[in-house]
């Protein structure tokens, strides 16, 4: 090797250096290229996990406002009828007012697609301000109450606080989350039969 001339041992130096890039550098070269297509898979995993994860939080809020709002609806229209809570309020309200309930005659359930109607005949007496302050104070009212049937007269013999005799209908309403279900169950008892 001694007696080898420059060229020799630069052909030695490049066969060395080529030995050690293939064996050595290419791999590793391809090994990093590798790690870097792993990286960007990563990276871009990431972001769709970020932007799915701003998505559960927008879906999340709509859920905690949707409840709040289900909240308030089930005030207006519960679920359950609650007679004895129904006949305070109303009491509660005439009193009020200053209006004397005469009748109060709640009759059946009515049955509607997903909500029931609920009829409350009331007689009353009182005069025509106390009365509409009644009705004012119903429409404040947090259950919904709609009237009908809505008739009144004047008394044959009048007092200071009562002038005026009224009947009307107050129909409150109650939601059925049976309802929803009752189709389905109905498709499913069809297709047991057949």
């Amino acid at each position: 090797m001694k007696n080898w001339p420059w060229y020799g041992y630069l052909i030695l130096a490049v066969i060395i250096f080529s030995l050690v890039f293939f064996f050595y550098f290419k791999p590793k070269n391809a090994e990093l290229k590798g790690l870097r297509v792993e990286r960007q898979k990563i990276e871009q995993e990431v972001q769709d996990l970020k932007l799915k994860k701003q998505e559960l939080d927008k879906i999340e809020a709509e859920l905690a406002s949707m409840g709040k709002i289900l909240k308030e609806l089930e005030t207006i229209i519960p679920k359950k009828r609650e007679i004895a809570d129904i006949l305070k309020q109303i009491q509660q309200l005439a009193f009020d007012s200053r209006l004397d309930i005469v009748k109060f005659a709640p009759k059946g359930e009515i049955v509607k697609d997903f909500y029931s109607e609920w009829p409350l005949p009331i007689e009353s007496r009182s005069n025509f301000h106390n009365l509409a302050m009644f009705f004012d104070r119903l429409s404040r009212f947090s259950r919904l109450f709609t009237v009908d049937s809505f008739s009144i007269k004047a008394l044959q013999k009048q007092t200071d606080e009562t002038t005026v005799s009224a009947s009307w209908t107050a129909k409150t309403y109650i939601f059925r989350e049976e309802s929803a279900a009752a189709p389905a169950d109905k498709k499913a008892a069809k297709g047991k039969k057949r």
